[in-house]
C-alpha cells in the first residue's frame, strides 16, 4: 500500500459520497420506525460497503470510499460525535439554487470542543479498511476543521474569543488525525465548503466583526495548525465545494479570493476542486499552486446529472489547466460526491458508475494512470 500511497491524490480519483441503493434508504426507514435494531442496520450498510468496494475496484479505481453510507449527511454525523458540540433540528434549513430549502439539521457548540476518543468513525474505518484488505487504498473524508465556523454554530457564551475557539478546534483535529492513524487511515480528506464561500461574492461577511480577509487567514492558520506535525506518510486533502444538495447548488464564485493565500500556502497534498461549469470560474487562481507542490484534483466531471461529458473537451479543459499548474501535478475528479447527503444526486446508480469509469478511461489516456 506504501507504495501506491506516495501517488495519493490519485490521477483518477473520487470525491468521496456514493448514491444510497433503495434497500438502504428502505433500512433507515425501517430503524427509525423501530421495526429493525441498530445491529441489523448496520449489518445492511456493511453488505452494501462491501458491494461498492468491489465495484469501485471493478471500475479502476486506486482509492476507494466507503460512500459516506453509514451517514446521513456528510458533515454533521463527524461533527455532532465531538465533545462540545450537538446536532439538532433548527426553525429553517439552508436554501440552494432550486430548492425551496433543505432538510433541516444542523450542528451547535455546546460547551468546550475536543476529540472523542470514542468517536464512533473510528470503528467505521476499522471495519472498511479490512473490507478493502489492501486492494486498493482505503479513503477516509471527514468534514474540514473550518466547517465549524460557520455563522450559528459557535457559542460565543462559551467562547467569548474566536481564537481560544480556534485553538481547541485545532487541537480537536489533531487528536482526530492521530486517531485516524493509529487505526490505519493514510489517505484523508477534508471537505470544505467554508472556505469555498469566503471566496463567493454570494457570501456575504459584513457583521462588523471579521472581514473576509481575516477569516480567510484564520481558515489558513486552522488546517495549517491542524497539519502540523502530522506523520509524513498521512496523505491530507482539502475538497472545496460549493454546495451539493440532490443535484442543486448553494452559492457561485471563482477561487480568485482565496487562492493568493489558501492555494499558495495550505500544507496539503492536493486540493480537489469544482470545475464542472461557469458558477466556478476560470483556472487562473490555480496560478497560486506552488510547482511541485500540492497536486490538483480538477472536478471537471459533474456528479449532478447522469449526462456523460464529451472525453475530447475534458482533454481540452486539462490541457488549459496546464497552463497554470504542470500536467504532472494535474489529476482528475468528479466536482463531488454523488450523494453528500442521504437523498442523493438525480442520477441513476449505473450513471455513477460510467462516470467513474469514464474518468478512469481519461485519467489513463492523459497520465497514463
Amino acid at each position: 500500500m506504501s507504495i501506491t500511497l506516495t501517488k495519493a491524490p490519485f490521477k483518477a480519483d473520487l470525491v468521496g459520497s456514493l448514491l444510497r441503493p433503495e434497500n438502504l434508504h428502505q433500512a433507515r426507514k425501517a430503524y427509525k420506525e423501530g421495526s429493525i435494531s441498530a445491529e441489523q442496520l448496520r449489518e445492511i450498510e456493511t453488505k452494501e460497503i462491501k458491494r461498492i468496494v468491489d465495484k469501485q475496484i471493478e471500475v479502476g479505481l486506486k482509492a476507494v470510499s466507503d460512500g459516506e453510507f453509514r451517514r446521513r449527511f456528510w458533515h454533521t454525523d463527524f461533527l455532532e460525535h465531538l465533545n462540545g458540540v450537538e446536532g439538532y433540528v433548527p426553525e429553517t434549513g439552508f436554501i440552494f439554487h432550486g430548492e425551496e430549502e433543505t432538510e433541516k439539521y444542523d450542528v451547535r457548540n455546546i460547551g468546550k470542543i475536543s476529540f472523542n476518543p470514542d468517536h464512533p468513525f473510528l470503528n467505521d474505518f476499522a471495519l472498511f479498511h479490512d473490507i478493502v484488505d489492501g486492494r486498493a487504498v482505503a479513503k477516509q473524508t471527514i468534514p474540514s476543521p473550518n466547517q465549524l465556523f460557520n455563522h450559528g454554530i459557535r457559542d460565543e457564551s462559551i467562547y467569548p474569543d474566536i481564537e481560544e475557539y480556534a485553538d481547541d478546534i485545532i487541537q480537536t483535529y489533531r487528536d482526530a488525525l492521530r486517531a485516524f492513524y493509529d487505526a490505519g487511515v493514510r489517505y484523508l480528506q477534508f471537505d470544505d465548503v467554508y472556505i469555498a464561500g469566503l471566496s463567493s461574492p454570494d457570501i456575504p461577511f459584513n457583521d462588523g466583526t471579521y472581514n473576509r480577509e481575516q477569516l480567510i487567514d484564520l481558515a489558513l492558520r486552522v488546517v495549517n495548525g491542524v497539519l502540523e506535525g502530522k506523520p509524513d506518510d498521512l496523505h491530507v486533502t482539502t475538497h472545496l465545494c460549493r454546495g451539493n444538495y440532490r443535484s442543486n447548488w448553494a452559492f457561485a464564485g471563482s477561487y480568485e479570493r482565496i487562492a493568493p493565500t489558501l492555494f499558495a500556502k495550505e500544507n496539503v497534498n492536493g486540493f480537489f476542486l469544482e470545475y464542472d461549469d461557469d458558477r466556478s470560474g476560470d483556472f487562473k487562481p490555480l496560478e497560486y499552486i506552488p510547482n511541485g507542490g500540492a497536486q490538483v484534483v480538477l472536478g471537471l466531471v459533474t456528479s449532478k446529472s447522469g449526462e456523460l461529458e464529451d472525453k475530447e473537451k475534458i482533454k481540452a479543459r486539462i490541457e488549459e489547466a496546464s497552463q497554470y499548474v504542470p500536467l504532472e501535478q494535474l489529476a482528475l475528479s468528479t466536482q463531488c460526491g454523488f450523494a453528500s447527503t442521504h437523498h442523493g444526486n438525480k442520477l441513476t446508480e449505473e450513471d455513477q458508475w460510467r462516470k467513474l469509469k469514464f474518468i478512469v478511461e481519461i485519467a489513463n489516456e492523459v497520465w497514463g494512470f
